[in-house]
């Protein structure tokens, strides 16, 4: 049997699906409660600032959801982009890809600056 890299690709994908799934009706939720002059005291800036400030763990976990769900986007315009007829796979995975790659590492860079 033939060895495949697609684990390579799926394992992210599925990861930041999940991770989409349970984060983004929550920050949709925040988002509709800051709208409304609703914020909770945890969550000011002052607050999430120097939570992850001095928290190295809040860092990694923040920088694993943003970056399992950019590889997840990141796969998913790739699965549309074929979808609606554009043939060249192999550019559009390589454009998505390192663009998820490089906000991922824009992201590392700017949460560990803190």
């Amino acid at each position: 049997m033939a060895k495949s890299n697609k684990p390579v690709v799926w394992f992210p994908f599925a990861a930041g699906g999940t991770v989409i799934a349970f984060f983004i009706p929550v920050i949709a939720l925040l988002t509709l409660l800051v709208a409304f002059g609703k914020v909770p005291a945890g969550l000011s800036y002052e607050s999430m600032h120097s939570w992850l400030a001095d928290c190295v763990l809040a860092k990694l976990a923040v920088f694993g959801i943003l970056a399992l769900s950019l590889w997840s986007s990141a796969h998913r315009l790739r699965c549309t982009c074929f979808d609606f007829g554009l043939r060249i796979d192999t550019l559009v995975a390589a454009v998505l890809y390192s663009a998820a790659i490089v906000a991922s590492l824009a992201a590392a860079m700017f949460l560990f600056r803190l």
